[in-house]
């Protein structure tokens, strides 16, 4: 299957309809978030680096075009219009890793109008997904406040590529590591790993599971402490640690359970076993919100792994995206339906400090000490700089992080950052509005008794 027709069905008879048409001109397609999930104070964009891949490489081959006629059930003959297409236009988006609010464009697209309509099942799927699970990740950086977060969730992701997907965006927001070989290899995020309770559970005792692995590894170990009873299981692995005399980097890992209260009873066995120095991990269906309130409660927890809930965004799994045709032919167009009306023209998101963003058009002057967001990243078809790295992405991070405003940050009950519209795109807005309204009235109006 290629990712070409990895698409919607609407998506090709649009554009076949267009060429048929010879509706060839420029047309701006705006992709952004209507509202933030509940409990969102705010949203990381990600996702570009696989949609700028897909349309670096976007070209439609006959065995696409086979596809395509096989799922209309129409000969191929009807759709060799489409051969041979090519993504030849400009992309311009919020690079990966700024915070971004509502409203506001993470990407338009400009090209001529078939091929930026083919590529919008592509892009929502990819920026979609990938914005809303960073945003969950970086919320977990944010509750561990300092503390080292790592990714455990690839066995839950909805799918291997997900898996790898959720990895790199955990990075991109601060994670420590990663349980996935495949992205700590091919991206070089730090692997991350202990043990099961498969492992404990094949040999006679606890003592000797512990004592099989270290000899197995060297280095500094981490012993998951709770298939039977977590206490004990802390008392024998401190045993063995303090026998073999492996303290520094060493650590026991807590999976079930009150956390907070056997963090504290495992903290002062260690404590006691001469072992301030071996770290306490935590795992077990954590979120942003359990790590928030071990943190809070003081839990005496060193590390923290989460997965299933993180990996799927699981209290926020989609964004209400949308890719909305904002300008065709240099003619700025809107959309009226109720509740999902869209702003025309060609846009740029300026940021001033403190986070007051204006969302403005494209043709505007930029206002005094603001910066635009949105950069040109493709332009004819092909990248205007090299292909991003996590890290890089990282560091914008970080840098916006430390700018939000802190009821943005809160976990429970956050207020986003509201952007508002500059007045010229309030002005196009209203005249766009009132031409439309016009037309359709003029068009609507009942004909009248022709004159005898």
């Amino acid at each position: 299957m290629s990712d070409v027709t990895t698409t919607d069905l609407y998506e090709v008879t649009m554009a076949l309809s267009y060429l048929r048409e010879d509706m060839r001109a420029p047309a701006t397609f705006s992709l952004y978030v209507r509202d933030l999930p509940p409990e969102r104070g705010f949203l990381v964009a990600a996702g570009l680096e696989s949609a700028l891949n897909f349309l670096a490489n976007y070209r439609i081959e006959r065995d696409d075009v086979k596809e395509f006629a096989d799922a209309l059930h129409r000969p191929m003959r009807v759709l060799e219009p489409l051969l041979g297409l090519c993504f030849e236009g400009e992309v311009r988006a919020v690079p990966e890793g700024r915070l971004v609010f509502a409203g506001e464009p993470l990407v338009e697209v400009t090209a001529p109008l078939a091929q930026a309509q083919l590529v919008e099942t592509y892009l929502l799927n990819q920026v979609c997904h990938q914005t809303a699970v960073a945003s969950k990740a970086a919320r977990c950086v944010l509750a561990a406040a300092g503390r080292p977060v790592v990714d455990f969730s690839l066995r839950r992701t909805h799918g291997a590529w997900a898996g790898l997907q959720a990895a790199r965006l955990g990075a991109l927001v601060g994670f420590a590591g990663t349980s996935n070989v495949a992205a700590a290899t091919a991206l070089n995020i730090p692997a991350s790993g202990t043990m099961a309770h498969s492992y404990i559970e094949t040999f006679p005792s606890e003592e000797e599971a512990f004592r099989s692995f270290a000899r197995c590894h060297p280095g500094p170990v981490t012993f998951l402490v709770d298939t039977y009873d977590t206490e004990a299981g802390v008392r024998i692995a401190a045993r063995v640690l303090r026998d073999l005399r492996r303290g520094a980097g060493c650590a026991i890992r807590l999976d079930s359970g009150d956390l907070d209260a056997l963090s504290r009873r495992s903290r002062a066995i260690l404590d006691a076993s001469g072992l301030a120095d071996v770290r306490i991990v935590a795992s077990g269906g954590l979120d942003e919100y359990g790590v928030a309130h071990l943190v809070g409660a003081g839990a005496p927890i060193d590390v923290y792994a989460v997965g299933t809930r993180v990996g799927v965004a699981a209290d926020a799994p989609y964004l209400d995206c949308a890719y909305k045709l904002v300008e065709y032919d240099g003619r700025p167009v809107m959309k009226l339906s109720s509740a999902k009306a869209t702003a025309p023209g060609r846009k740029q998101v300026y940021r001033h400090p403190g986070y007051s963003d204006v969302i403005a058009l494209a043709s505007e002057e930029p206002p005094h000490a603001a910066e635009p967001m949105l950069r040109t990243v493709m332009r004819a078809g092909r990248r205007t700089w090299s292909p991003d790295r996590w890290q890089d992405a990282r560091k914008r991070f970080r840098g916006d992080v430390a700018d939000l405003p802190p009821s943005a940050r809160r976990v429970e009950r956050p207020l986003p950052v509201r952007a508002i519209q500059s007045r010229a795109l309030e002005e196009l807005t209203a005249k766009v509005r009132t031409d439309i309204q016009e037309h359709i009235l003029t068009r609507a109006a009942p004909v009248g008794p022709r004159a005898s």
